[in-house]
């Protein structure tokens, strides 16, 4: 080998430099052999104990009453940082066995790193922030996973919302899957919220999960992890899935509807059998659960269709609550626009804006595809459009009408035929979104059924296409 360097002899080099360092360093020293008596105590060691004599082949207890070293001896394990009592004294030390070339314990050795326990006080005050900084972040996190909506947020008069709400609060007392069906913009997840927080598990975290915001191939990491390193570029700490960080709560589905049917049977047997198996792992991990979902498609036709698994409908299927849409109770119109305004005006920093008995008749006039969404981003753009501290009907019908396209108008440019197929395709494709758009009022999931695709394909194809969507 180069320069024939003798890694035995370096080896013995560094550990004689070590030893000699912290012997160096230390305020005192002590070996014992493997009957724990004291073979060796430097001069430091002795002055700190007031040892005038040769303590040499006496049990290190009779000259350390506090000694551990007897432990480091039998267990043959190294205590890196002790705090040691000697009188009124506190030391702090350190314990290492010391093993022979085949392993076997033959002694150990003690370094006092300080005299006074207060010089760890710098360390210990770190480690306490560190701590107090990893405890408040942890309860500010728990504190987002809470439900931040109750039944009274659910705003309404008509017979129809009271219902909702009594099923609900019905619901909260159980602890069966709840299946909520009804539009989008209805208000599904806050009644989701609302349940949770007037459940047993109100104290426990609310995490919910929107399935056809995520693309498919990682929906199953999404629900149930990854065990450490199970694929290249994975992260070698457990990564939990929301069945896991719900644990003790509920977990929201939304969107139910669209899970891919590979992933619907994995999600039956953990209903089933209350235990998930992250990817990539043999382990399986119990968890504690209850599970509400929601959907604005129907499943029962997705059912008929083969779209979705019959036994997972029957096992989500237990209590299910059914939200009308907006258009069918319009007598709420008024009371959920007044705190729409309300909201808008703390957001904005200014007086809340009133609406005309007129401009309550015009939005009660109005069809409301995107239910409640719809009607707080009409709201909003009124607000930001108008100075007027009183909203009329010409306000609202303007922004209505604006939000719809003519009569007999053309949703989009006539299709060219020239040009390579693929571009004829992409502009066909692109051509009869945007119509199932603009006739919904925007409204992604009403023109994803419009067009005959999950939620997660149109979002896909939007942003193939370049319509910049997001979720």
């Amino acid at each position: 080998m180069d320069g024939d360097l003798d890694f035995e002899a370096l080896k013995e080099r560094a550990v004689q430099s070590l030893f000699g360092h912290l012997e160096g360093m230390c305020v005192g020293t002590v070996t014992v052999d493997r009957h724990v008596r004291i073979a060796w105590m430097d001069d430091k060691y002795k002055a700190l104990l007031g040892v005038d004599d040769d303590p040499r082949g006496k049990p290190v207890e009779e000259v350390i009453p506090n000694s551990q070293l007897r432990r480091a001896v039998e267990t043959g394990q190294p205590m890196m940082v002790d705090i040691m009592e000697f009188g009124e004294r506190s030391f702090v030390v350190t314990r290492l066995p010391l093993k022979d070339v085949d392993g076997a314990v033959i002694g150990a050795v003690g370094f006092v790193l300080f005299d006074r326990a207060e010089h760890l006080r710098p360390l210990v005050s770190k480690y306490q922030k560190l701590q107090e900084e990893l405890t408040q972040a942890q309860r500010e996190l728990a504190h987002e996973r809470r439900a931040k909506y109750s039944f009274s947020q659910f705003l309404g008069v008509s017979d129809s919302v009271r219902e909702i709400k009594r099923l609900g609060r019905r619901a909260a007392q159980l602890d069966s899957t709840v299946l909520l069906l009804g539009e989008t913009g209805t208000g599904k997840e806050l009644l989701a919220q609302a349940i949770h927080a007037a459940s047993p598990r109100a104290d426990r975290p609310f995490v919910g999960i929107n399935v056809a915001a995520i693309p498919e191939n990682l929906l199953e990491a999404e629900f149930f992890g990854v065990a450490p390193g199970a694929y290249t570029g994975a992260d070698r700490r457990l990564r939990e899935g929301k069945f896991q960080l719900a644990n003790g709560g509920t977990l929201f589905l939304d969107e139910i509807g669209d899970m891919p049917l590979p992933l619907q049977a994995k999600l039956l047997r953990v209903l089933q059998e209350r235990e998930i198996e992250p990817l990539g792992s043999n382990k399986v991990v119990r968890v504690d659960v209850r599970i509400i979902a929601a959907t604005s498609r129907d499943l029962a036709a997705l059912v008929r269709d083969k779209q979705f698994r019959a036994d997972l409908y029957y096992r989500l299927n237990v209590v299910p609550i059914t939200l009308p849409p907006l258009r069918e109770r319009t007598e709420d119109i008024e009371s959920i626009a007044d705190r729409i305004l309300e909201q808008l005006a703390i957001q904005h920093g200014c007086p809340p804006r009133e609406l005309t008995n007129t401009a309550i008749n015009a939005l009660r006039a109005h069809d409301w595809p995107g239910n409640v969404r719809e009607l707080y981003n009409t709201l909003e753009r009124a607000v930001a459009m108008s100075d007027a501290p009183v909203l009329t009907a010409e306000h609202v019908r303007g922004l209505v009408n604006a939000a719809e396209p003519p009569a007999g108008a053309s949703a989009s440019p006539p299709l060219s035929l020239n040009g390579p197929l693929s571009e004829v395709l992409s502009a066909a494709e692109r051509s009869a979104i945007a119509a199932a758009l603009e006739q919904t009022g925007g409204v992604k999931a009403r023109a994803a059924k419009l067009l005959g695709i999950s939620r997660a394909s149109l979002y896909e194809r939007m942003v193939s296409l370049g319509f910049g969507a997001s979720p």
